[in-house]
């Protein structure tokens, strides 16, 4: 038997004390095989100082993918980073050996979007690229060419993820000239189910714009990122650019953006708020044209306000007057104790359910296990919040 990890145990002792709060409680099944919770990834494991920024999707087969950043020799968001992959076939109690879908050979892969095409079963995943000598900062200010900025790349696997083409540029199709940052999601992307769109896949992003000329600013101030979405009408073969937030005012500074298709079959985003100046960090937004414009701009998710700047999630669960699902850190000042919410009126207000554990916490997918069942890919540790990326199995409300 594989020796339990101490932040694993750790997170075992907090989850007997808080987890059966709210409407969740783990999956007595979970429990009986002892599955419950899963390390799929630890830093310094596997060849790579560093795992982060989780996504997952479950295939038509069942298996579960989960991706994630690997960080060769940093701890940093650039230098030389592969997009690895573990595959599940047991719902997340056990993870098959890791392997790499996006090879950076010493430039940065990541921000992996993965989806599951609804036409054929394949597993599309929609990646960001920059050189691995140039930094954010360099990139916002302008201070790279376009080779070494960020570009997008888009794989496809058609064997339950066993085996990914090699990576596809994109760019053209998805990046306007005088961008300058580009993160796709992260965080699982969606293919709409219903309505005229239906089979479009959608995937959330942000960006960051370049100051009007003769401006004092650099670019690298927070107020000129955005949010956005890219989608395919032909099963990832060729992309659009949706909706863009271009309002760059410092006010509401949509940042990295997760999505959902509601029941109704709008899309309703959920962005990170970077250090804008209304209240709160969390903002959202609803489309009903399938994300090629938004109803209206981004504006502050005020029940959201426990949430500190950094990534979440969200998921709609099945049914026509199921909730909706948002995952993040729950202490406004850190990046602290990973929690779900719930939504039962589309994203307008949302109610804490529950705790996964007090330990250091930060991004974080979620995903539909089977049915009743919910799993939170999250980022969480006792020396920092990326010590470990954990699989956590729940039953779903309602």
């Amino acid at each position: 038997m594989t020796q339990e990890s101490p932040v694993l145990r750790v997170s075992r002792i907090v989850l007997a004390g808080s987890l059966l709060l709210g409407a969740f409680t783990v999956e007595p099944r979970a429990w009986a095989a002892g599955c419950e919770s899963s390390v799929p990834y630890v830093s310094g494991k596997g060849g790579y100082a560093q795992y982060r920024i989780p996504a997952v999707v479950r295939t038509w087969h069942g298996t579960l993918l989960a991706f994630a950043e690997g960080r060769h020799s940093t701890t940093g968001d650039s230098g030389d980073i592969d997009v690895v992959l573990r595959r599940s076939t047991d719902g997340g109690c056990t993870w098959d050996p890791l392997r790499v879908v996006a090879d950076g050979k010493g430039n940065t892969r990541g921000n992996p979007a993965p989806v599951v095409d609804p036409a054929s079963g394949d597993v599309v995943l929609v990646t960001s690229y920059n050189d691995g000598s140039v930094s954010e900062d360099q990139i916002m200010r302008g201070q790279v060419g376009k080779e070494q900025s960020r570009r997008v790349f888009v794989q496809r696997s058609r064997d339950d993820g066993r085996h990914f083409t090699r990576p596809h540029e994109i760019t053209a199709q998805v990046k306007p000239a005088g961008w300058r940052w580009y993160a796709t999601g992260p965080g699982h992307a969606v293919a709409i189910a219903r309505g005229p769109h239906r089979g479009r896949l959608v995937v959330a992003a942000d960006h960051s714009a370049a100051p009007r000329a003769g401006s004092p600013d650099t670019g690298r101030e927070s107020k000129y990122y955005g949010g956005h979405a890219i989608y395919s009408d032909d099963h990832g073969r060729s992309w659009r650019l949706g909706f863009v937030d271009d309002s760059y005012t410092g006010h509401d500074n949509a940042n990295e953006t997760t999505a959902a298709e509601l029941p109704d079959g709008r899309l309703y985003f959920n962005a990170r708020d970077q250090n804008g100046s209304s209240p709160g960090n969390r903002l959202d937004a609803w489309s009903s044209d399938g994300a090629e414009t938004l109803d209206a701009r981004f504006t502050v998710q005020p029940t959201l306000r426990e949430v500190p700047v950094v990534e979440g999630s969200v998921l709609q669960l099945p049914g026509a007057e199921a909730p909706l699902l948002f995952s993040a850190p729950s202490v406004p000042t850190a990046r602290k104790a990973m929690a779900l919410w719930t939504s039962t009126d589309e994203g307008i207000t949302f109610e804490r359910l529950t705790t996964l554990s007090g330990l250091k916490a930060a991004y974080s997918d979620l995903v539909q296990v089977a049915k009743g069942t919910v799993g939170v890919l999250y980022e969480t540790g006792t020396r920092t919040a990326y010590d470990t990326i954990e699989f956590r199995r729940l039953k779903s409300p309602g």
